[in-house]
């Protein structure tokens, strides 16, 4: 959604379809990072637990991270396996935002009820305040303009304060 390119990764209704790390340079100064998901997909154990040492190696080496989007489906209530992801990411100190998606599939109610049972199981595991999130739709673009007004805020502060990159 956010790069215009609708076959930029692959997508599957089954879960468990990106299994390597795939780096995509955005306009040339800049790298979107996909990684596998960390609970859902039907795979083995063994490939789930080689999933999950990817992601836990790549967030805690990887020095360029700048933020991480944790994509989590909006049409399900909170589940346990994301609050406990994002509190690992929160005790690690690996900043992040969440990103809501397939808002086009539920009710704004519905919508803001699943959001209020994220920010109550957050607060209930110690969360000062939600993270930054996003409602998103990649199917109707929207939260679109949101999230890529957050990610230019964010890019024009790293490439203004390290000189490095």
């Amino acid at each position: 959604m956010i790069t215009n390119h609708k076959n930029l990764a692959k997508t599957s209704g089954k879960p468990g379809k990106t299994q390597l790390i795939n780096h995509f340079k955005i306009n040339n100064n800049w790298f979107l990072v996909d990684l596998p998901g960390y609970g859902y997909a039907k795979v083995s154990k063994k490939t789930k637990s080689v999933f999950q040492q990817f992601i836990t190696d790549y967030f805690e080496n990887r020095e360029q991270l700048v933020c991480a989007f944790v994509l989590i489906d909006i049409r399900h209530e909170a589940q346990k396996i994301d609050i406990e992801f994002m509190s690992y990411m929160g005790e690690s100190e690996i900043p992040f935002c969440i990103i809501f998606t397939k808002a086009d599939k539920i009710s704004k109610g519905k919508i803001d009820s699943h959001i209020a049972a994220y920010r109550k199981q957050m607060y209930a595991n110690n969360w000062a305040e939600m993270p930054q999130y996003f409602v998103t739709s990649s199917t109707e673009s929207i939260g679109k303009e949101e999230l890529l007004s957050y990610i230019d805020e964010v890019n024009q502060e790293v490439f203004k304060n390290n000189s490095e990159f």
